[in-house]
């Protein structure tokens, strides 16, 4: 049976391809360095449409008496405030626009508004360089270093410094012990079970958080961050998987890449942090095998988040202690302890 694989490598090549979802234009060239934050292809979006009833809101009986008193035209851009239409005399009545954007068309006395629309943008989420062009929608980059992927992010990316100021895999963030001198940093907190820590990292300015897991009600001041959250063992009070925190701390002070995305099962992406290295690695898998002597992590209590040796993948449904018949496996931990876990609890880490 085969598994999707979460990437847990000291060294290996990270080739990510950053595209738009319509035609747009590519901002970057073939062979060019780019870092995290970099704007690498960009493309106009419409926004919302206003119709702004000039003939009614004037209380004019007949839509040309509107269109005599309509001050704008089609095809001009107009500010929140300015003047689309005012009468004449000693008590005069004027429209205002209600939004900035274009005029898209002035019919029967009323006036169509295309708001102004940031562009849409996508970012190369990853310090490296470009490979490949897609004419009109993004790029290909490519780099080689240490790869974590996580289980949830808030789709922010930056790049800074790696500080860690958990002490160990089950250790918590707090508030009081996040100071002015992590302004700047990526940090690595732990597990997240307060609203204020949260706020108060915001306020130092981090250029990005990891957690080890984070508690269901804070998960709407995640996705409002400013910053990156990337979350490596998803909700609950869940410790970090012992191979990402010892990668984690090995490349302390290191400069690294967070790019918090969504985590997307259907194309593949995922939150992840990449630490650029000077050396060679080589393309990892998306898919193995489940097979014996793999590294595999119990996504699923009362193991969550542990990481076992996989002995062997038992032959047809094995009766679970829930009491349901599910494909099963037995796995190593690491004091010798050996467990039966359902397939669908497990992911393999390589």
């Amino acid at each position: 049976m085969e598994s999707a694989v979460t990437h847990i490598l000291p060294l290996t090549l990270i080739r990510r391809k950053r595209v738009l979802p319509v035609p747009g234009r590519v901002l970057v060239s073939n062979g060019e360095k780019v870092i995290a934050t970099d704007i690498v292809a960009q493309a106009g979006q419409p926004g919302r449409h206003v119709l702004v009833d000039v003939r009614r809101l004037l209380g004019f009986s007949r839509s040309d008496q509107a269109e005599k008193v309509i001050q704008c035209s089609q095809g001009i851009r107009v500010s929140q405030g300015d003047v689309i239409a005012q009468t004449e005399g000693l008590f005069s009545h004027t429209v205002r626009a209600p939004i900035s954007g274009m005029v898209i068309t002035i019919s029967a006395g009323r006036v169509l508004i295309e708001e102004d629309s940031p562009p849409l943008q996508v970012r190369a989420g990853l310090s490296g360089i470009v490979r490949e062009v897609i004419a009109e929608r993004g790029v290909v980059i490519e780099n080689h270093g240490a790869l974590i992927q996580g289980r949830l992010g808030n789709n922010l990316a930056d790049q800074g410094m790696l500080l860690i100021i958990a002490r160990s895999a089950d250790d918590e963030l707090v508030s009081a012990r996040l100071d002015v001198s992590m302004r700047g940093a990526v940090l690595v907190g732990g597990h997240c079970g307060q609203a204020e820590a949260l706020k108060a990292a915001g306020e130092l300015a981090l250029r990005g958080l990891i957690l080890s897991s984070i508690t269901a009600d804070l998960l709407p001041l995640l996705q409002q961050a400013s910053y990156p959250i990337m979350v490596l063992e998803g909700i609950g009070k869940l410790p970090f998987c012992q191979a990402a925190f010892q990668l984690l701390t090995t490349n302390e002070k290191r400069d690294v890449c967070i790019n918090a995305a969504a985590y997307d099962p259907y194309s593949g992406t995922r939150p992840e942090l990449v630490v650029p290295l000077p050396g060679i690695g080589e393309l990892p898998p998306e898919a193995v095998d489940f097979a014996p002597g793999k590294t595999v992590r119990m996504l699923a209590a009362p193991f969550a988040s542990q990481s076992g040796s996989l002995i062997q993948v038992r032959a047809g449904k094995t009766r679970l202690a829930s009491g349901i018949h599910a494909p099963a496996a037995d796995i190593r931990l690491a004091n010798n302890e050996t467990i039966t876990v359902a397939l669908a609890n497990l992911d393999v880490l390589e």
